[in-house]
């Protein structure tokens, strides 16, 4: 049976277009993940965005917490991978 965690993130874009990325902690649970954004998004700097993004329905780079379900103990990128150039 697989594990799953949640990492949650939260993404701010700074004025020269630069992404801030903060690494808020993995956890077991949706509900605890959610509760963690509840909790920080009173904090400064996460108050300024403090809305979950829900990556199925936003634009890319949408500043705010990112919640991830990630499963335990799994290659992500078995095949490799290929970088081009345009």
């Amino acid at each position: 049976m697989a594990t799953t965690v949640f990492l949650v993130e939260h993404l701010h874009l700074l004025s020269h277009g630069e992404e801030d990325i903060k690494r808020i902690g993995v956890y077991t649970s949706r509900a605890l993940a959610v509760a963690a954004t509840e909790r920080l998004a009173k904090q400064p700097g996460f108050c300024d965005f403090p809305t979950i993004v829900d990556p199925a329905v936003s634009v890319s780079n949408a500043q705010g917490f990112y919640i991830s379900e990630t499963v335990l103990d799994l290659d992500y990128w078995s095949e490799g991978y290929v970088t081009t150039t345009e």
